[in-house]
């Protein structure tokens, strides 16, 4: 046993991890193989030799960890298949020409309010087109000559026909009931003790939330900004932890929306709703979370990327906001701010590989028992007796440090400086370690 196993412990626990997937898929973290990739579409393709430049365009979108993207030539064309969420995009190339469609649903009867949605929808893209089949499928298409078809428009042509299919599938299915679902056959229901752990969790956290604000210990007319944190912080924890699907995850959307929107509502009209929007969300069937929930292979991200700098920024705009309400008796408020911070930034930023590891550890200790109960081995936080493990923690955040140091040389958590009195105490130290974290790449 080495001096790292003896203070630390060893890491084979990590192999026993289950294979579950949390937050929204990134593109940003490509292999130097993927950049060499794209580097050599754009070359082919000024080269006017457009078969190969798409070959290497889709050799840039793969990724090996996802399977999110096979191609094959077939008779002088280049086929192509990649997934989206709930979605498939399939097409072909030829030197003159490339076609991609993905089928949304079909339709029994033509009814026109589905078609109209269908149209209004066509007036906000910029590249592709929903559109009707003969046999009355719903499906979304894009199409290009080569002459005007660069890896930079098919992109983000691509990716607005993916984005687009899989969002619009569930909720035209939950809103018309005469349409029925198509090509889902590359779905992967989770397990069924899986979906039960998340349904809990989901009604669990938006009770207390509710509850919490029912109880009038803040005045809501007084303390706004204590309902907002504490509204959005579940918002973006459940988005993030529970990775939903369909009707689940626009309504989490729509909140986002309806928060920042510039509309001239007041903060309470829009605590309002949103307190309605969770009302409606723990009224539905448990069979229709159920249905949602399962695994998907992505290929476009729909965050941002963001360096270190951004998320320091935000850590230093909100953390100090805490403070008050900590120092007043409102621990849960407190604890809700930090947690705002990391929900917020995984749900918006594509963050630098440290900075997304360290949040999401951030999760993984504050919400301990759910991750048990998903199977994970790693206990941070004792409910019980409200204690935190000072051991797993240091070993969880030297882990991520050695996985990362290859790229990032000068990464070096201070971990003396984390203060494990409580939950928000802990909460607001650890934030300040990662606002700290020193992301100098290695120069390639």
């Amino acid at each position: 046993m080495g001096i790292f196993d003896r203070f630390f412990g060893t890491t084979k626990q990590e192999e026993q991890q289950p294979d579950i997937t949390f937050g929204r898929y990134s593109d940003t973290y490509k292999e130097d193989d993927n950049y060499d990739a794209w580097n050599a579409a754009l070359k082919h393709f000024q080269e006017e030799d457009y078969l190969q430049s798409y070959h290497k365009f889709f050799e840039y979108l793969r990724d090996e960890q996802e399977d999110n993207v096979r191609y094959w030539e077939k008779d002088g064309a280049l086929c192509f298949e990649f997934f989206q969420g709930s979605k498939k995009i399939c097409g072909t190339a030829t030197s003159d020409q490339l076609k991609a469609m993905s089928k949304i649903a079909k339709a029994e009867d033509l009814n026109l309010g589905f078609m109209r949605r269908l149209m209004e929808y066509n007036f906000g893209l910029k590249y592709s087109r929903f559109a009707l089949e003969e046999d009355n499928t719903i499906c979304i298409v894009f199409d290009t000559y080569t002459l005007d078809g660069s890896p930079y428009k098919l992109y983000y042509a691509l990716k607005e026909m993916a984005v687009n299919a899989d969002k619009q599938d569930d909720l035209l299915l939950d809103e018309f009931k005469g349409l029925k679902a198509v090509d889902s056959t590359h779905l992967r229901p989770l397990p069924d003790d899986e979906k039960k752990v998340k349904y809990d969790f989901i009604q669990t956290k938006i009770t207390e939330t509710l509850t919490e604000i029912d109880d009038g210990a803040l005045n809501a007319q007084k303390y706004p900004g204590a309902i907002a944190y504490l509204l959005l912080s579940l918002t973006y924890k459940l988005d993030y932890l529970i990775k939903p699907e369909g009707y689940m995850m626009e309504t989490l959307e729509r909140i986002h929306r309806l928060y920042f929107a510039k509309d001239n509502k007041t903060s309470t009209q829009k605590h309002q709703g949103i307190y309605k929007e969770y009302q409606k969300l723990i009224a539905r069937p448990k069979e229709d979370f159920f249905k949602e929930m399962y695994r998907v292979r992505a290929t476009f991200g729909i965050t941002s990327p963001e360096n270190h700098d951004r998320l320091a920024s935000f850590i230093d705009g909100e953390l100090k906001n805490m403070d008050w309400y900590y120092e007043h008796g409102h621990p849960k408020v407190a604890l809700a701010i930090p947690t705002y911070i990391v929900g917020f930034s995984l749900f918006n930023y594509a963050l630098p590989k440290p900075d997304k590891a360290y949040l999401h550890l951030y999760f993984q200790i504050l919400e301990s028992d759910y991750f048990q109960n998903l199977g994970f081995q790693n206990a941070f936080f004792n409910k019980a007796n409200n204690s935190l493990d000072k051991r797993a923690i240091r070993r969880a955040i030297e882990q991520i440090r050695v996985e990362n140091s290859a790229r990032y040389p000068k990464l070096n958590p201070v971990i003396g400086s984390l203060e494990y009195t409580d939950l928000p105490s802990f909460a607001r130290s650890y934030l300040m370690m990662v606002r700290n974290l020193d992301l100098t790449k290695r120069i390639r």
